[in-house]
């Protein structure tokens, strides 16, 4: 099993992080907070890991904290849960709100994710209400391993702007990780976002 990988980024996508580790390029899949917070091409990063194994692919999954990855794996002991899902659950949440909106049967915070309705979101806490409630307080209740000045939902929301105004997914991550510790508000975020963007385009 693989348990992280750790070398330089040699390209960022809009759903995966290319890490150059030795002689290998390995594609990692990875959350769109993980992709916020791993820095650009060139930079070194360590990832802990999840190995999927189908019938038609091979795929590796990555995650900023051990915490995200034992998420991830709960998620997918959910009837009807795939990778896909849980990656979109990761999302739009942390561990620590993930936890929140389990125990207080917060149906509408998981159907922000995409591919997430109201029957799935309802089934997850339904299965997974008794493990959260059990483990929460020693790993959902720890803080952030990455923070910042408006927390995590707020930076998920300007970065979901930023692509319904038609930016891709990898541009409105960059973006707003290059102003969110010069803001105080979302709206501020997003205004210095795009101006970001904008300029870019000049």
């Amino acid at each position: 099993m693989i348990d992280y990988i750790k070398g330089k980024i040699e390209l960022k996508t809009d759903e995966t992080i290319v890490v150059d580790a030795g002689a290998f390029g390995y594609a990692v899949h990875t959350s769109l907070n993980t992709l916020a917070h791993v820095g650009n091409a060139g930079d070194e990063v360590k990832l802990y890991t999840y190995l999927h194994i189908r019938e038609d692919a091979i795929l590796l999954y990555g995650f900023m904290t051990t915490e995200e990855r034992a998420l991830f794996k709960m998620l997918l002991s959910v009837s009807g849960v795939g990778p896909k899902v849980a990656m979109a659950v990761l999302s739009v949440t942390t561990p620590a709100t993930f936890g929140m909106a389990v125990v207080t049967d917060d149906f509408a915070t998981l159907s922000k994710a995409q591919g997430v309705g109201k029957k799935t979101a309802q089934r997850i806490i339904l299965e997974l209400k008794d493990k959260v409630s059990k483990i929460r307080k020693e790993t959902f209740a720890q803080p952030e391993t990455y923070t910042d000045n408006l927390g995590q939902v707020n930076l998920v929301e300007a970065v979901n702007a930023l692509i319904v105004l038609g930016y891709t997914k990898s541009e409105s991550v960059q973006a707003v990780n290059s102003v969110v510790d010069e803001c105080e508000t979302l709206e501020d975020l997003i205004k210095q976002s795009l101006k970001k963007l904008t300029a870019a385009l000049l």
